[in-house]
């Protein structure tokens, strides 16, 4: 495996679930060295599995299995709001003067290649495409200088939001279930050398609908984490979401909604690329 390679994922086969590491197009259990990948992410860096994964076989063909959210055991999934200048704009109104927070439950995301629902409750079904951290050593009054040490890596992430219901309900508007996505996988922060220069794009059946470098964040990843820090202990497999750029469909003339069919993409420059299709609710 070369140096920069590393990809982790958490999936389900015939076993049940499970996670291990993506090796071209086939995946190494990793199974026997932790329960979960957030476990594994508690008890130390992620470097430590590249010896494992150096000295095993591929297990399973990556396409023969269900891949999850990258950590579907998540503590806690803290979300950012308005983190790009031309988003907050669109969407009304000046910029935040301060970090606008928001929490995702884990019953709102799925993983890469599952689909995401199209709920039947809701007319305005709306995409943001996002980076997402995961945080590897936990704390709590993090430095921003210091905050970047505390990530084990990063992640393609959807906010899928009902914008009818968010007017009324924040909470229910960004929580519906299987309404978002996160992964495919996780990169380490070893092999993302400067979070705040990647190329943010989402895609909406083909064509490009935001494109951002993540150097247009109002608030850097570090301060994102440091601010977080200051009122909860954060914890290993934590994921944090950054806050997507500008194109989302409430921002457009007329405005552009998600609807069933749809394929939803999300690539990140060193990261990967996060796809989903949107289903009707059943």
């Amino acid at each position: 495996m070369p140096p920069d390679d590393l990809k982790l994922v958490s999936y389900e086969y015939n076993h049940g679930p499970s996670f291990g590491a993506v090796v071209g197009r086939d995946i190494i259990d990793l199974a026997d060295v932790g329960p979960s990948l957030r476990a594994v992410l508690a008890s130390g860096p992620l470097s430590n599995l590249r010896a494992v994964v150096e000295k095993r076989r591929p297990t399973v063909a990556l396409d023969h299995v269900v891949l999850h959210q990258v950590v579907p055991d998540a503590a806690r999934i803290i979300c950012v709001g308005k983190n790009y200048y031309d988003h907050a704009v669109e969407m009304g109104g000046p910029p935040p003067a301060d970090p606008l927070l928001f929490i995702r439950t884990t019953k709102s995301l799925v993983g890469h290649e599952q689909s995401v629902v199209c709920p039947r409750a809701s007319s305005e079904y709306d995409f943001e495409g996002e980076l997402a951290v995961v945080i590897g050593r936990g704390g709590r009054h993090i430095t921003e200088d210091k905050a970047l040490g505390h990530v084990a890596g990063y992640t393609c992430f959807l906010d899928g939001s009902l914008r009818d219901y968010q007017k009324h309900s924040f909470t229910a508007g960004k929580n519906f279930d299987s309404s978002g996505a996160c992964g495919p996988w996780l990169v380490p922060a070893s092999q993302v050398p400067d979070p705040q220069d990647l190329t943010l794009t989402t895609r909406l059946n083909g064509e490009i609908v935001q494109q951002a470098n993540t150097s247009q964040m109002m608030l850097s990843v570090a301060k994102i984490i440091a601010y977080i820090s200051i009122f909860t202990h954060l914890e290993s497999g934590d994921v944090i979401a950054t806050g997507t750029p500008s194109g989302v469909g409430a921002g457009r003339t007329p405005p552009l909604w998600m609807k069933p069919g749809d394929r939803i993409a999300v690539e990140i420059s060193r990261v990967g690329v996060l796809s989903n299709t949107v289903i009707p609710e059943r």
